[in-house]
C-alpha cells in the first residue's frame, strides 16, 4: 500500500521499444512501487520510455547493475538504454497517476482491480489490490499464467501454498475462489503463502483484509522449508534462479499439482532438464508473451 509521504522519486528510463519488458522487470526487482509505459504505441517510434515509481532512489550501482542484468536476462545489452533521468513526482500527482493508468485486469473468472473500482453484478471473482508492485498486481505474465493454472486445476477444499506471495494475490484469489464456489463452508482449506520479504508480507496482509479473507490465509515472512507439511496445490511464481535449487522441496511438498512461474522462455529448456532429475518428463507447459509456466501434477 502507497505509504503517506508528500513526495516520491520517478525513474525515467528511455529504451528500445524491444527492450520494454526487461526494463519493467529490472524496476520491480528494484522494488518499485509500479511502472508505467510512456509513448507506447506511437507512431514511427523505436523507443519508449518506461517509468518506476520509488519511494528513496536506489543506489546508482545497484541501479546500473540490476538494468545490465536484466537486460542480459532478455538477450539485449545495456546500449538499448537511450537516456536516465530522475524527477520529483508530489503525493497528489502519484495517487492520480496510478488511477488514469491502472484499470481493472480481467484474468479468466478473475477481476483484478484496485479499491477504486467498483463492480455491482458481475459474476466474476473480483480481487482488490491496492496500488503496489507491478509484479503481483494481476498486470503481469507471471501472475495471470498463475491465475490461469489456478483456475483450471485448483480444486476446492485442497490445500495450497503460496511461496513467494509478494502483493498475495495467489493465496487471495484461491480464499476467494473456494468461498465462491461453497457459500456453505463445509470444509475451510488450509492456505499458506509466504514471502522473505517483510514489506511483501505487510502489503500481502493489507490486500488480503481488503478482500475479507485475511482469517483464511497463513502469512509468513520465510521460504519453503522442511518443516512444512505437505499441500495438494503448489504455486511458486519466482524466477528460474529461486525456482532450480528449491525444486527438491518443492515437489517434496506437493501432493497433486506443482506451478511454477516467473521463468522465461530461454529458461524452459533448463527447468525441463532439472524436473527430469526427479523423473519429471513431460509436464505441460503454457506461455504468455515472452514467460512460461510449467505445471506438474502427481
Amino acid at each position: 500500500m502507497i505509504k503517506n509521504q508528500e513526495r516520491w522519486f520517478a525513474l525515467e528510463i528511455t529504451v528500445d521499444l524491444n527492450a520494454t519488458e526487461a526494463i519493467e522487470f529490472a524496476l520491480n526487482e528494484l522494488d518499485s512501487l509500479g511502472t508505467e509505459i510512456k509513448d507506447f504505441g506511437q507512431a514511427q517510434s523505436e523507443n519508449v520510455t518506461v517509468i518506476g515509481y520509488f519511494n528513496e532512489k536506489p543506489g546508482n550501482e545497484i541501479l546500473q547493475n540490476q538494468l545490465t542484468e536484466a537486460l542480459r536476462i532478455y538477450g539485449f545489452s545495456h546500449y538499448e538504454i537511450k537516456k536516465t533521468e530522475w524527477r520529483g513526482v508530489e503525493n497528489q500527482d502519484w495517487i492520480a497517476e496510478w488511477k488514469k493508468h491502472w484499470k481493472p485486469t480481467v484474468t479468466g473468472k478473475f477481476i483484478i482491480a484496485p479499491p477504486w473500482e467498483k463492480f455491482e453484478d458481475t459474476d466474476k471473482i473480483v480481487i482488490c489490490i491496492e496500488p503496489g508492485m507491478a509484479f503481483g498486481t494481476g498486470t503481469h505474465e507471471t501472475t495471470r499464467l498463475c491465475l490461469k493454472a489456478i483456475e483450471e486445476n485448483y480444486r476446492n477444499g485442497e490445500t495450497f501454498y503460496d511461496v513467494g506471495t509478494g502483493t498475495g494475490i495467489l493465496a487471495i484469489a484461491v480464499a476467494k475462489l473456494t468461498t465462491k464456489v461453497d457459500n456453505q463452508n463445509s470444509r475451510t482449506p488450509f492456505i499458506n503463502a509466504c514471502d522473505t520479504d517483510q514489506d511483501s508480507i505487510d502489503i500481502a496482509l493489507e490486500n488480503a483484509g481488503l478482500n475479507e479473507v485475511g482469517d483464511k490465509i497463513n502469512f509468513t515472512t520465510e521460504t519453503i522449508s522442511e518443516k512444512d507439511s505437505k499441500f495438494d496445490f503448489v504455486c511458486a511464481n519466482l524466477t528460474a534462479d529461486v525456482i532450480v535449487p528449491l525444486l527438491p522441496l518443492l515437489i517434496e511438498k506437493t501432493k497433486r499439482i506443482l506451478v511454477l512461474s516467473g521463468i522465461l522462455k530461454e529458461q524452459e529448456d533448463l527447468i525441463l532438464a532439472e524436473l527430469r532429475k526427479f523423473k519429471i518428463e513431460r509436464p505441460k507447459t503454457e506461455t504468455s508473451g515472452e514467460w512460461i509456466s510449467v505445471i506438474v501434477e502427481n
